[in-house]
């Protein structure tokens, strides 16, 4: 099991969703996030959101999902970042689960 995690802006929030239903990702969640950036800092985040001291409305959505609907994900979000460039990427990260409180239906 992996837990695919994405952030995007709010504006790309269709876009997620669709990549999600391509990659046969049925169950997700959401929460709104407000990203900073403080134009100096140097830190392994400081790709994260973009320079200045402005505020963006963005959305984070993960699932714990298999391994193979992750990279699939993955690659779509990939595949979308690369036709429309963007200052806004959306971001995708795959961490693995190591051990759940609940045993998965089949």
């Amino acid at each position: 099991m992996k837990c695919l995690i994405v952030t995007c802006l709010k504006e790309n929030s269709n876009t997620v969703y669709q990549i999600f239903k391509e990659a046969n990702i049925k169950t997700f969640s959401t929460t709104d996030v407000t990203g900073f950036k403080d134009a100096e800092a140097e830190n392994l985040l400081g790709a994260w959101f973009a320079a200045g001291d402005e505020k963006f409305d963005s959305l984070m959505m993960f699932s714990f999902t298999s391994t193979a609907q992750a990279n699939n994900g993955m690659e779509l979000i990939k595949q979308f970042n690369s036709n429309f460039a963007s200052n806004f990427p959306i971001r995708a990260f795959i961490i693995p689960v190591e051990s759940t409180s609940f045993k998965r239906n089949p």
